[in-house]
């Protein structure tokens, strides 16, 4: 951990969408915020929940010299995404980074989910990501440059135990959606990349995947997950916080346009 003055991300802004979490520990935003904050970036964390931020708050809270801004917003509302990134900037001046984490699955292939599921899906997964950037890449440009980080899965790569069509298109589309944009964006300073998570030890296994795929057993879905990581074990936020981070940070400036997959090995094994 640096300290907030020397810091790899010192005097940086970064904005996080989806910093809070449904549980205690360490989900991906929240841990994104935290870890930030750690390496010295002012935070304006947002959440469509501000219950759900509390937590997150109080840990960045703790963090000597640290500086975090909650703020509420449906990040697939125009408006209120609009809103959000005029909030930024009104507190801390500017928005070096941002990082997208919202996103959820529903089960269910195409016969199985319903249309408005397959909307839903769409919106939160990636239209969420578009908002973000349609409001922030114009301040970015004007700032002559910045980062961005999207979180993607593992579910947008491969087939990664239950059928989610509406995630896992939507997580595939993020991936595409980044490589794109880094593109248009790469003479004007502003590095586009991917983060894709694989089967993280969340609050979100015990809150809500539990009941959806093994009856309510955690013990037997976090044995399953678990089964399926070549590494043995399973990570959590923090291992998402830290991959975000380097491509957020200096050190990746020469990178752009590309992902990087954290999920123990899961998605290179072929059983």
């Amino acid at each position: 951990m640096s300290n907030q003055k020397n810091g790899r991300l010192a005097g940086k802004v970064v904005l996080v969408t989806g910093a809070g979490c449904i549980g205690p520990g360490w989900g991906n935003g929240r841990a994104v915020a935290v870890r930030f904050a750690e390496e010295g970036a002012k935070v304006f964390a947002a959440d469509k929940s501000a219950s759900a931020m509390e937590e997150t708050i109080e840990r960045v809270r703790a963090i000597p010299g640290a500086e975090i801004e909650p703020h509420t917003c449906d990040v697939t509302q125009a408006a209120e995404v609009k809103a959000m990134v005029d909030a930024c900037v009104a507190r801390f001046g500017r928005i070096d980074i941002l990082v997208n984490n919202v996103g959820g699955s529903a089960r269910g292939g195409p016969v199985d989910l319903s249309e408005e599921a397959w909307d839903t899906q769409i919106d939160f997964n990636l239209k969420s990501i578009f908002l973000t950037c349609k409001y922030v890449l114009p301040l970015m440009e004007a700032q002559g440059g910045g980062a961005i980080v999207n979180t993607a899965s593992t579910s947008g790569i491969r087939w990664t135990g239950a059928a989610q069509v509406g995630y896992a298109s939507a997580k595939a589309a993020v991936i595409q959606f980044s490589r794109v944009v880094a593109v248009e964006y790469a003479k004007k300073n502003v590095r586009v990349n991917t983060v894709i998570p694989g089967q993280m030890h969340t609050p979100m296994v015990e809150a809500r995947l539990a009941g959806q795929r093994a009856g309510g057993n955690v013990d037997a879905l976090l044995a399953q997950r678990q089964a399926r990581i070549p590494l043995g074990f399973m990570g959590d936020g923090r291992d998402t916080a830290n991959a975000a981070l380097f491509l957020a940070s200096d050190e990746a400036r020469f990178v752009t346009g590309t992902e990087l997959v954290v999920d123990g090995g899961m998605s290179v094994r072929c059983d």
